[in-house]
């Protein structure tokens, strides 16, 4: 097999490509490029990477300008002439592959991302029915591992960087329909100004992205209509 010509960004926001060649093999990942080259080739470069199988997120780039967790994208459906392996969009780049995750997880903690029950350690377990409408629509989209996918894939971030983006509303979103939560209102004020719910376009790139097959677009609309309805009752 000819060797694969690849490009990766290296430095900071200011950085640019540099040019690698590395032995193709079968079934190989980008991930296992973006090893061999940090291994083999130059011991300098700066990814991230934890469990190897999809289960963390960690590994997420920008493979030929789409965001994607490396270690599940094959180099096989990806390559052409070249491949090009870049740091997420719409994140500050601490250098290399790697970029600061901060304002990424802040902006879940100004959508009120966590959980807050109303019940002690010495109640009983809340008993939730599996098959209400609510529950049906927290099960949706609660497998959100918070890799920034969606939030680099996002046009409205790269326009507008104090939105909340997809993660931190679709997180938002499963509290707003978890019957436990008590912190509704609150988060509902949260999530309803400028930078929030109604900032999003519905470009679906979030969705047509997402490696958890989610729709964040989706909950984002059903905040839309959240907030309209505490409007009209008066409480926002």
């Amino acid at each position: 097999m000819n060797p694969l010509k690849v490009d990766v960004w290296r430095g900071g926001a200011q950085g640019s490509f540099q040019h690698f060649e590395v032995p193709r093999h079968a079934s190989q990942t980008v991930l296992d490029v973006v090893t061999h080259i940090q291994r083999a080739l130059d011991p300098t470069l700066a990814y991230r990477f934890a469990c190897r199988v999809g289960m963390c997120g960690s590994c997420a780039m920008t493979v030929n300008g789409v965001p994607r967790w490396t270690c599940r994208t094959h180099v096989d459906k990806v390559y052409k002439e070249t491949l090009e392996i870049a740091p997420l969009r719409n994140l500050p780049v601490i250098r290399d592959l790697v970029t600061d995750m901060r304002e990424f997880f802040e902006k879940w903690s100004r959508a009120k991302g966590n959980f807050r029950g109303s019940l002690t350690r010495k109640d009983d377990f809340a008993k939730i029915k599996p098959q209400t409408e609510a529950r049906v629509q927290v099960d949706a989209a609660i497998e959100c591992i918070g890799c920034a996918v969606c939030y680099s894939a996002c046009d409205v971030v790269a326009a507008n960087p104090d939105y909340l983006g997809p993660a931190a509303l679709n997180r938002a979103w499963t509290l707003v329909r978890d019957e436990r939560d008590v912190k509704g209102l609150e988060r509902l004020r949260a999530i309803a100004g400028d930078a929030g719910c109604h900032s999003c376009h519905s470009h679906m790139s979030c969705t047509e992205h997402c490696p958890k097959q989610l729709s964040p677009t989706a909950g984002i609309a059903g905040l839309k209509r959240a907030v309209l309805s505490s409007v009209l009752r008066g409480n926002l």
